[in-house]
């Protein structure tokens, strides 16, 4: 014999439980959007990596080497 009673406080964190979880997917679905933004907008696939703020030798083009020695 199963308890079918519902409690009120179930009901209201229930509704709570509902409200988070769509905040937690506008969250990821802003997250997610501003990244394929950020992706698409990049011509060149070498722009993305180099904005690290760390230099990266294999990014510097041949020209500039050649200059600076």
């Amino acid at each position: 014999m199963a308890i079918r009673v519902e409690h009120e406080l179930h009901r209201r964190r229930s509704g709570r439980n509902w409200g988070l979880l769509i905040i937690l997917i506008a969250f990821v679905g802003l997250v997610f959007g501003l990244t394929v933004v950020k992706v698409t907008r990049l011509g060149d696939a070498r722009a993305f990596e180099s904005f690290d703020h760390v230099a990266n030798p294999a990014l510097v083009p041949q020209e500039e080497e050649g200059a600076r020695q």
